[in-house]
């Protein structure tokens, strides 16, 4: 079942979300003073990786493996742990935010190799599949469509639910956009390039919109109405809706690529965008299937 929701914004509230995004770098956020680095597993597969904990979560709630962004080749670890503690307060979970290794010095299959093993790590720790959530954004959007994509053809337990946050589904395609995002759909051919190695860019996983999708858990896919990776999202939700998984997209006007970044970061949370995105979010984890 697919169900798109469309979340409108004012010119002035795409405006104050795009300046909040040019901002991040050169006035940073802070991590919240209630988030806990604690590590509550002794093991992450061997790949690096932050526990951040907030809202007084426990492991018993389960965990939310975080995977960020960055055009699979950029991290900015001191922003990722402020995600990861928004989105734990978010989904009720202490967050596990994944270090993958990035291209060009580690192209495709790497970073989704470093996600699945996060995951049987957890697995192999006693964390039950459905108290699993997984969530990324943008190239961590891709990569745990194409995680996901991996457990299913392998059989294995899936996580109960995944957020992938403006996806890059199809690394074949040449995107045009409405000229309103705030990347240009120029950079997507040299970011795949060094991304894919060898690998074909028409191909699954690595671009999951050629996957066979059957199996896969409850999804939400929240993406910015001007982003240029909109349509590759939604034929990716679509085929997953017509392979039977309950995906639900939610469309926010107005909003650029990876909006959320900028909502999530935003200290006062006065952004009418930033109460919107964390209350579904919260919402829809809630309405998850028990496992």
């Amino acid at each position: 079942m697919l169900t798109i929701t469309h979340v409108p914004a004012s010119q002035h509230e795409s405006d104050a979300v795009r300046a909040r995004m040019q901002q991040v770098f050169s006035d940073p956020p802070v991590l919240d003073g209630d988030a806990e680095l604690r590590p509550l597993l002794p093991e992450t597969g061997g790949v690096p990786a932050t526990w951040v904990t907030s809202g007084g979560a426990t492991i018993e709630d389960g965990v939310t493996v975080y995977v960020h962004g960055g055009g699979f080749s950029f991290s900015n670890p001191a922003m990722e742990r402020i995600m990861a503690c928004r989105l734990s307060k978010a989904t009720g979970r202490p967050a596990l935010a994944v270090d993958y290794r990035l291209a060009p010095a580690h192209p495709y299959p790497a970073a989704v190799e470093d996600v699945l093993a996060v995951h049987r790590s957890l697995l192999a720790q006693g964390v039950p599949a459905g108290k699993i959530l997984l969530v990324g954004e943008s190239a961590g959007g891709t990569l745990i469509l194409s995680a996901l994509l991996r457990l299913a053809a392998a059989g294995e337990p899936m996580p109960v639910g995944a957020v992938p946050v403006s996806p890059i589904t199809d690394l074949a395609a040449k995107p045009a956009g409405n000229g309103r995002d705030s990347i240009d759909p120029a950079i997507l051919g040299p970011i795949a390039t060094q991304y894919l190695g060898e690998a074909r860019p028409d191909q699954a996983p690595q671009s999951p919109v050629y996957g066979d999708p059957r199996g896969l858990p409850p999804m939400l896919l929240p993406v910015g109405g001007d982003e240029i990776v909109l349509d590759d999202a939604r034929r990716f939700a679509e085929a997953a809706a017509r392979a039977g998984v309950p995906v639900e997209v939610d469309v926010y006007e107005g909003m650029p690529h990876a909006f959320h970044a900028a909502v999530l970061f935003a200290e006062d949370a006065h952004l009418p965008t930033a109460a919107a995105f964390l209350s579904r979010l919260t919402d829809w984890v809630t309405r998850l299937p028990a496992r």
